[in-house]
């Protein structure tokens, strides 16, 4: 695309303007509208190689600026977001996008970034002054010296919380000499390791694993938010005695605002108690006493270039009144002081402050007013006009293309990639125009004269004056060579989903012998002088058991039911347990066998086996305009291979709403029509439907691809038309309701069946799909995540793919967890609606939803307010949700129906009531449900203060408010998630089982029953338990977090090969630095019982100076053989009395541990040689 940039130097005015900026003079150039204007800056940008600062009027409009000029510039220009200012008092808020401001920010004051893109809005807030940000930041790199205290001082200032386990940014560790930091500048947490005051080493680590990932030579830890209150020039002491002073001139006043001063006084409070304070935006001007903003970063050698000057002076009015209306409000309600209300600065102070560095104004028309602080010296005018892209239409192409040659012009053609270029040239040349391929293009097209090349805008464009054209398809394709790589995901010996970190005092957790008890905590008791861990499991009734931390392998915490399921303990020492996972046991087998059947049967039927990839295919893969995710090209690559093979397939495709599974099944559904079959997309809701067919549209606009839809939105003559083509043929892909499963309905070869959320269709419906779907492929797309190890159990049985990436550059959803509060909310659903956009209001209880969407229209006005609720039938639920796709409707009040939605990207507001009523799962789920489109989106996550909160409501409150303003928890919540999944696909019957002995039990079952119908024997890991009075435990000075020495606890007694043992051992040195002997005994106790049990050994026991060895099987030989061995002579006996043993003397001052291995390691050997 550089040859493009070349085109304007013939232009007379191009070459004055260029002269003009370069003698740092302000002008003003008319003609040039949206595509022109970012051809001409770019150009400007390869000419003089200065930096640059290009001024918008919205984010919008900033976006589609960055992304025409990152499609014409080597380097893409970075995009500075605006945020929202927190006035009000929330108990926790989202700051993703304070961390992208503060990132870009710091790089312009490093001179890192050179060419930005913003709107007015985000450069004209205040904002923290150049010098707070390097005071305040924080720069590691090896060989640095810092005091520790004075580090973490400096880290709590810059409003970092400390925690025990790193997850998401603004949180820190520490850890003896090793600190954990996660800055907003870091694409992951920091590890730095400490040797004494200075750093030694460091790199990023994984917060999932917890493991390192990469080394690093220097770390900058940025501040985490953009107003601290520890950052006021006097900390927050100075702060607290502005507030003071503020307070003591309200009160000299003669009508003091009672509460303002209440406000001030409050806030005071919370300062001075060192609590966490998250509406500091209030008190902004205190703070940095300076007025600066993002434009105070712009390097003094930058070119301004004001895009659309007439629209950015309207920007500036409207933003200056909403500002000012909600600057009121809160002063009316006491939230704000009036002196502190300078938030932002206004468009003339600012184009002033660029005085001197060469700017311009473009513009379509010439403005009749521009600022008298920066008028321009020069007016230059450059003839332009932009073209329609003609949209995979090729024939429109070939029209201009024509008379653009017959006029003499040089045209050049960007086409998707070389195969569209030939289609293109073939079709000029059927014409009788000439064109010539250029891939890639050296030299602009002469007069008269049509190159095709690579490349792709969102509109042409034609210079009269030069007779040059360029014409594209009309939109950016994501580049290849820009497509960001997701880091490598680390594999970890983390079992399935069981890691303890989350366990607490209370929880239900399930032991392999003695079933459902509830985990009480850790305690450590002395034994024959050793000290040693025991966990306190308590069951029905009084019972108490405690576990050696050595056999912490035997308990999993139980995951069932969702949170109010109720669970019976069992009682110790009767047959409940066994009886229970003896009926579970049945119902997993019976599954397996019906599973089996059905699977062996379909590899009986003949399928169709699909040709291999075509360059159709290729090119229709080519022409999606995003980049794809790692895990959307292993799902493809499966589906196809599936496809490519002479059997049916059978394949369940899962991830959330967004993560491009259509995508997935549009190309399977390509591959099977390039083979001349038929596609079926079958759609639970008449929405769902439209929806995929707008989709289709778009995506296979330019290929001769026939798509019709079947739904009760089109008439019975349409649909009888619409039978015919399908019967005949002359249709290639169907989308349609369960109308599509009509018996009247023909098709001529049917090829692949995609059905989306299977689990929404009844039971007769299933069972006309079995009939329409025989020797047909199947894909089965499904947004409720399945879990991996469901996956694994059923391996063979239904192939699954999972899609578990979220697309790149998703953007952050600004998060609030507050008290609920009418005229917040009132306005947040006003600010949604005066962009266009529309509202999601959860209010989760049926019976109360219709007052709650009259008391909103009440407070609304003339706002259209609809609700949806699951005991609406689907015609009713259909038609709301149609008319909120269409936009009719601006609220939706619903209830958790909305997390397995349809896509609406323009919904960019969700508030919820009561929300700490629900799990972190469903939070997750639903606030996915904005955020969807390139607009700024919020979720208002709130709660009533009732008098007193419960302890499991407060405990709720937290993990929210965590989940907010760090992320953290997300694993937990996509675990429940995945249960939920397990739960929909297995049906209500395996539910049933899996909630009575727990998910990871339930497992281990399936896993059984599945081998043993295939005939193969079940992997029974023998068990042996192993109690030596050896110190083995992990010190509370080492890891100080319960969970987390739970966690280690339950990881190294599952360990079974010296492997396992080095990559963990590894681990825990990387987070918790060198380990203390008794770490180490642990794992030579998880590695003794491993061995003992493979040479047949039940149980290890030492009483005062006695080692018995237990043994299941024995061998006499063998056993003989060792007793007369040296070290064991005279000490060790054989005892055949059932159960048989082996018994041996210990020596004084000798170490069991290493004596029990030395005698366990030679009876495996001699076993091994008798055998």
């Amino acid at each position: 695309m550089s040859i493009l940039l070349k085109a304007l130097s013939a232009l007379p005015d191009y070459q004055k303007l260029l002269a003009s900026l370069a003698a740092r003079q302000t002008v003003a150039v008319s003609g040039v509208s949206q595509i022109c204007r970012s051809h001409v800056i770019a150009s400007l940008l390869a000419d003089t190689e200065r930096p640059a600062l290009i001024v918008c009027q919205d984010d919008l409009a900033a976006q589609r600026v960055q992304a025409e000029l990152a499609a014409m510039l080597d380097t893409p220009p970075e995009l500075l977001p605006g945020r929202m200012l927190t006035f009000y008092d929330a108990a926790g808020v989202s700051r993703e996008w304070e961390h992208k401001r503060l990132r870009l920010l710091y790089a312009l004051a490093t001179g890192q970034a050179k060419v930005v893109v913003a709107s007015f809005e985000a450069l004209s807030l205040r904002t923290m002054p150049r010098a707070t940000l390097f005071s305040s930041s924080i720069t590691l790199r090896p060989g640095a010296a810092f005091e520790m205290d004075d580090l973490l001082a400096r880290l709590t200032a810059a409003g970092y919380s400390r925690t025990t386990l790193v997850e998401g940014v603004g949180q820190f560790a520490l850890r003896g000499g090793i600190l954990d930091v996660f800055s907003p500048s870091a694409p992951q947490p920091v590890r730095a390791e400490f040797f004494g005051d200075e750093v030694d080493a460091m790199g990023y680590f994984d917060p999932v694993t917890q493991r390192r990932t990469e080394n690093l030579e220097e770390a900058v830890l940025l501040p985490v938010a953009e107003s601290v209150a520890d950052l006021h020039p006097g900390g927050r002491a100075g702060l607290c005695a502005d507030l003071t002073a503020l307070i003591a001139r309200q009160r000299r006043r003669k009508t003091p605002n009672e509460a303002l001063i209440k406000t001030l006084e409050t806030d005071r409070e919370r300062l001075e108690s060192g609590l966490p304070f998250a509406a500091a935006d209030r008190y902004l001007a205190l703070i940095y006493p300076e007025l600066t903003t993002a434009a105070d970063y712009i390097s003094q050698d930058a070119l301004v270039f004001f895009c659309d000057h007439g629209n950015l002076r309207r920007a500036e009015k409207a933003r200056t009144e909403d500002l000012g209306l909600q600057l009121d409000a809160f002063l009316q309600d006491g939230t704000l002081a009036g002196e502190l209300c300078d938030f932002s600065q206004s468009l003339e102070d600012m184009a002033g402050s660029f005085t001197g560095r060469g700017a311009a104004y473009f513009d379509a028309f010439l403005s009749a007013q521009y600022p008298e602080s920066l008028p321009p010296q020069a007016l230059y005018s450059i003839v332009s006009k932009q073209l329609p892209g003609y949209g995979g239409s090729l024939d429109t192409a070939v029209q201009d293309l024509k008379h653009y040659a017959s006029s003499g012009f040089g045209s050049l053609v960007l086409c998707g990639g070389r195969r569209r270029g030939e289609i293109l040239k073939e079709l000029l040349h059927a014409q009788q125009v000439d064109a010539l391929l250029a891939f890639p293009c050296t030299a602009l097209p002469k007069a008269g004269q049509i190159l095709i090349t690579d490349g792709s805008l969102p509109a042409g464009m034609e210079y009269p004056d030069l007779k040059f054209a360029v014409l594209t398809e009309g939109q950016i394709m994501a580049r290849s060579d820009r497509r960001k790589k997701a880091p490598p995901k680390r594999a970890t010996n983390r079992k399935k989903l069981d890691s303890f970190t989350d366990l607490t005092p209370g929880d239900l957790v399930v032991h392999e012998h003695h079933g459902i008890g509830r985990y009480v905590g850790m305690e450590q008791i002395r034994v024959d002088g050793a000290l040693k861990d025991y966990v306190k499991l308590a069951y029905q009734g009084t019972d108490v058991l405690y576990v050696p931390a050595t056999q912490l392998d035997l308990v999993s915490k139980y995951i069932g039911g969702g949170e109010d399921a109720p669970v019976r303990l069992n009682k110790l020492g009767g047959d409940q347990w066994q009886k229970t996972k003896a009926k579970a046991k049945a119902a997993a087998t019976d599954m397996a066998k019906g599973l089996i059947q059905l699977y062996a049967e379909r590899k009986r039927l003949p399928g169709f086996a699909f040709a291999a990839d075509t360059p159709w295919q290729q090119e229709f893969e080519e022409s999606f305009e995003y980049p794809e995710t790692d895990d959307q090209l292993r799902c493809i690559d499966e589906i196809k291979r599936d496809m490519e093979a002479p059997t049916p397939m059978e394949r369940l495709l899962c991830g959330d709403v967004g993560f491009g599974k259509t995508e997935v099944a549009l190309r399977a559904a390509m591959k099977c029509m390039l083979d001349g079959r038929q596609v079926a997309i079958l759609v639970p809701t008449t929405v769902l439907a439209q929806q995929h067919y707008t989709t289709a549209l778009r995506r296979f606009g330019s290929f001769p691809v026939t798509i019709d839809v079947l739904s009760r939105f089109r008439t019975p003559a349409q649909q009888k038309k619409t039978l015919a083509a399908l019967a005949a043929g002359k249709i290639d892909l169907i989308i349609g309701t369960h109308k599509l499963l009509q018996k009247d309905i023909q098709f001529k070869s049917l090829g692949l069946l995609i059905v989306d959320e299977e689990q929404r269709f009844g039971v007769s419906h299933k069972e006309r799909l079995k009939e329409l779907s025989r020797g047909v492929d199947v894909l089965t797309l499904s947004a409720t995540p399945i879990p991996r190890t469901l996956n694994m159990a059923l391996s063979g049985l239904r192939d699954m793919s999972t899609i578990e990436q979220p697309p790149q550059d998703r953007y952050p959803v600004q998060t609030f967890v507050l008290e609920y509060n009418e005229r917040v909310l009132d306005t947040a659903i006003r600010r949604e609606l005066e962009r266009g956009g529309q509202v999601y209001y959860l209010h989760n209880r049926v019976e109360s939803i219709d007052q709650c969407a009259a008391r909103l229209r009440e407070r609304l006005g003339e706002v259209e307010v609809a609700v949806a609720h699951g005991k609406m039938n689907e015609e009713q639920l259909g038609s709301v949700m149609q008319r909120m796709a269409e936009g009719e409707v601006q609220v939706l009040v619903c209830t958790t129906i909305i997390e397995t939605g349809i896509d609406l990207p323009n919904v960019n507001t969700l508030i919820i009531e009561d929300a700490d009523r629900l799990g972190l799962a469903q939070l997750h789920q639903l606030r996915g449900r904005v955020g969807r489109s390139s607009r700024h989106a919020f979720a208002y996550l709130t709660f009533r203060r009732g008098k007193v909160l419960t302890e499991v409501a407060e405990k709720r409150l937290n993990a929210i408010r965590e989940y907010a303003e760090f992320g953290s928890g997300f694993k937990i919540a996509m675990r429940d998630l995945e249960i939920r999944g397990a739960g929909d696909l297995l049906g209500a019957e395996q539910s049933g089982h899996m909630m009575s002995v727990g998910y990871d039990m339930y497992l281990k079952l399936l896993e059984d029953a599945v081998l043993e119908q295939r005939g193969e024997t079940a992997l029974k890991e023998p068990e042996c338990t192993a109690d030596l009075n050896v110190t083995a435990n992990i010190d509370k000075n080492y890891v100080p977090s319960g969970e987390q020495r739970m966690d280690l606890y339950r990881r190294m007694a599952a360990v079974r090969t010296q492997q396992d043992a080095d990559d963990l051992l590894d681990e825990i040195v990387d987070r918790f630095g060198d380990t203390p002997k008794g770490v180490l005994n642990l794992l030579d106790i998880a590695l003794l019982r491993a061995r003992a049990a493979a040479a047949g050994m039940t149980e290890i026991a030492q009483k005062g100076d006695t080692l018995t060895f237990t043994l299941g099987a024995f061998d006499f030989a063998a056993i003989a053989e060792l007793c007369a061995k040296p070290p064991y002579t005279g000490r060790a006996f054989f005892s055949a009395k059932l159960p048989a043993a082996i018994t041996l003397r210990l020596k004084k001052g000798e170490d069991p541990l290493k004596l029990a291995k030395g005698l366990v390691a030679d009876y495996a050997a001699l076993r091994g040689k008798a055998e």
